[in-house]
């Protein structure tokens, strides 16, 4: 590789995206590359008490949003987000990868950007690099099969398939005509109090179709890389193929980057592997329900109830803005947190907790982070998904895959939840197949593995990248 390759990471600004994404810059590190990660300003700031970057060739440089500091910036508000990104933040990106990517940009001992790889959901990345001269590749970080639902969705609708609670069969999605569910369709967001975000009149949410279309959008660059393996989602990736230019299967960038890198917007409590240590081999049930989740108070106390009355300890990620109605949610209220039984924490470190000896199952949402890092780890879930990727992914873990239990759109969720973390808990068939996926996972991301293999690919693309179009190609900043 020629050590000249710069790559440019912009990620769609929510927690479980960069995540990813710097798992992906840290592979690219591994191999030598060098790298600018693109946060906004806003979570760049977050992110000050951060530990300096371990590596020269990792820089880190933000844009603004476009949106004031005091903006929630939560799941209510992505429309929000999306707009202020499409307006102010493309601007602010187009001006960054211009004088980034001119020969006379070459500073803090970094050369030009000569590869941008964005977040997929951001069309408008792919379009200005292209329009600038520097070579776009998308990446999507969700399963390859939420991808391929995203992908039919135009066709979803043709056909009257819209996402909806129901059990009807869908034969829009190819490749999973035998189990897919209206209910198990990518849906917008839903308000805490109802079970779902639609009515059965055939409206999709904009939300969704944008979302298609983005995926379709991602046929127009380079290519496509996805952070999931062959061995997981062959099917998927098969279907996907025909619609892009070339599809690189990396994952779990978790596992598969050799060094560790974290940017965490909220603070992880420190004192929960200790908590963990005093209990005996998988016997506590870790909740968390990811980044964006929003509840109500009268889902918290089916939750609580259905906990409880499985008699396991548990370890629960309770968010300050996860209660709906701006509600606090305080732990002496709660009667929880601090004693052997239960443990509450605004936030955690997920992975040393998954892989921890003492847990059990994960109550999870279902994103495809949470799912991977599960599966890597072996541990058996147990799926109540929100919006979006997560309802099909929670199918494919229950029905596909067998590593888990899908309890979406069940209006009784205290006795779900009970009946779902025993079976999680208990089952030995449940555990075989997690276990059995995890094996397969870690020859995966092993040297010589096929996510090992496809991320030497993907370099060796860059660099072909490299040669073909930064070393004659002017640009519009060196022709001016």
């Amino acid at each position: 590789m020629d050590a000249a390759a710069h790559v440019l990471v912009f990620p769609w600004p929510l927690q479980g995206h960069i995540n990813c994404m710097l798992h992906l810059a840290a592979a690219l590190l591994d191999a030598g590359l060098h790298v600018t990660f693109l946060h906004t300003d806003h979570n760049l700031r977050r992110l000050a008490s951060q530990p300096a970057s371990s590596s020269p060739r990792l820089r880190l440089l933000s844009i603004p949003d476009g949106l004031p500091d005091d903006h929630p910036r939560s799941v209510a508000h992505l429309n929000d987000l999306m707009d202020s990104m499409r307006a102010t933040g493309s601007a602010a990106y187009r001006a960054l990868v211009l004088a980034s990517s001119s020969n006379r940009a070459a500073y803090d001992d970094h050369p030009p950007v000569t590869c941008v790889i964005a977040d997929g959901v951001m069309a408008f990345a792919i379009d200005v690099a292209e329009e600038i001269g520097v070579p776009a590749i998308a990446f999507r970080t969700a399963s390859a099969c939420s991808f391929l639902a995203y992908l039919s969705m135009r066709r979803l609708v043709e056909l009257g398939e819209a996402p909806f609670p129901s059990d009807q069969p869908v034969s829009g999605v190819p490749g999973m005509e035998g189990f897919l569910r209206r209910r198990d369709l990518p849906r917008a967001p839903s308000r805490p109090s109802t079970s779902t975000a639609a009515d059965d009149s055939g409206v999709v949410d904009p939300m969704l179709l944008n979302m298609g279309d983005c995926s379709a959008h991602s046929g127009k660059a380079r290519a496509l890389i996805l952070n999931t393996s062959a061995s997981m989602e062959a099917a998927a990736l098969a279907h996907i193929a025909p619609h892009m230019s070339d599809v690189f299967a990396v994952g779990p960038l978790h596992a598969a980057a050799g060094t560790t890198r974290t940017a965490s917007l909220w603070r992880e409590d420190d004192g929960c592997i200790a908590w963990l240590d005093g209990h005996e081999d998988r016997s506590v049930v870790y909740v968390s329900l990811g980044s964006l989740t929003v509840i109500s108070e009268e889902q918290l106390a089916e939750f609580l109830s259905g906990l409880a009355a499985t008699g396991y300890a548990f370890i629960w990620v309770l968010r300050p803005d996860m209660v709906a109605g701006g509600t606090a949610v305080k732990m002496k209220i709660l009667g929880l947190g601090g004693d052997k039984y239960s443990r509450v924490v605004e936030w955690a470190p997920q992975r040393d907790i998954l892989r921890h000896r003492a847990v059990g199952c994960f109550l999870t949402h279902a994103g495809w982070n949470s799912t991977l890092e599960a599966a890597y780890e072996g541990v058996p879930m147990v799926c109540w998904t929100f919006f979006g990727d997560q309802l099909v992914n929670s199918r494919f873990v229950d029905t596909v895959w067998k590593t888990g239990v899908d309890i979406k759109d069940v209006c009784d969720r205290a006795f779900a939840v009970e009946r779902a973390v025993r079976q999680a808990m208990e089952s030995a068939e449940i555990r075989a197949a997690a276990q059995d996926m995890a094996r397969q996972l870690r020859l995966d991301v092993a040297q010589g593995g096929s996510s090992s293999s496809q991320i030497k690919r993907l370099v060796a693309f860059i660099g072909e990248l490299y040669v073909r179009d930064c070393h004659h190609t002017t640009t519009p900043a060196d022709s001016s």
